[in-house]
């Protein structure tokens, strides 16, 4: 027969244990989705800050290694210091971004209607000279697939001292049951900090098909030539081995432009 206390003492253990299994889950949850400031975090970068995909601790488990592996990259967050350009492209239109760089051009098709904000912030860069001679910075080769660029800094650590919001992400589908998405070869993405409407400058470009969480506005898509110059990249692989780094081969963005089609 069980008595008071020990009724007690039980369901204060059983909801000990319910707490402490949401909060795991939490934990598991959040690791997933974070983007760590780190250069040698896993991936891309977007705005105002460091912007990594996944943590760096070699003690973590394998399961956490896995999350961290289906991260994306994202800058620190850090306060912007300047107002967004006002909006000055036809939000009807699409324009085409090209990078030219000193491993091939890579040409990006953008949709003004789907992602107005994200257009008009690169074409407003890149027409003040933004972009040129800047370094494509990370390269990932585990977990995810993507070369990451767009910082003037060079480290992960830079942006243009605004942030711009989140935009086309329906586009990326439902997520599965582990809470991500396939961004797909070719596909051309902002990074940022890990909390939402926080993209500054930094993107990634897509080469093989990657998984991550569905957080990182997909703005462009890569021809099969520029597509096909970052594949080359990438298969010279990351400085100093292991998959996650700057690019053996190093990239240098001499001149980006935004035209209208």
């Amino acid at each position: 027969m069980v008595n008071s206390d020990q009724r007690r003492r039980q369901l204060a253990r059983e909801k000990f244990e319910r707490q402490q299994r949401r909060r795991a889950e939490a934990r598991k949850a959040k690791r997933r989705n974070v983007i760590i400031a780190s250069t040698l975090a896993v991936v891309v970068a977007a705005g105002v800050g460091a912007y990594a995909t996944g943590l760096t601790d070699g003690a973590k488990k394998k399961d956490d290694k896995a999350a961290e592996a289906a991260a994306p990259p994202s800058p620190s967050a850090s306060e912007s210091t300047t107002p967004e350009p006002k909006m000055a492209i036809d939000a009807s239109a699409k324009y085409t971004m090209l990078l030219k760089t000193d491993q091939g051009d890579i040409p990006v098709a953008m949709d003004a209607k789907k992602t107005p904000h994200t257009v008009n912030s690169f074409k407003s860069l890149a027409d003040k000279g933004f972009f040129d001679k800047t370094k494509c910075h990370r390269l990932t080769t585990q977990g995810i697939h993507v070369l990451q660029c767009g910082d003037p800094k060079g480290d992960g650590t830079g942006g243009p001292g605004y942030t711009i919001e989140d935009e086309n992400l329906q586009s990326l589908g439902k997520a599965a049951a582990d809470g991500l998405v396939t961004y797909k070869a070719g596909t051309v993405a902002m990074a940022n900090t890990g909390q939402p409407h926080t993209g500054g400058s930094q993107f990634f470009l897509v080469y093989k098909d990657s998984k991550l969480p569905p957080a990182y506005t997909p703005f462009g898509t890569m021809d099969d030539e520029g597509l096909k110059a970052v594949e080359t990249v990438a298969k010279a692989g990351v400085e100093g081995g292991g998959g996650d780094g700057p690019p053996k081969t190093a990239v240098t963005v001499e001149k980006a432009t935004v035209d209208k089609v």
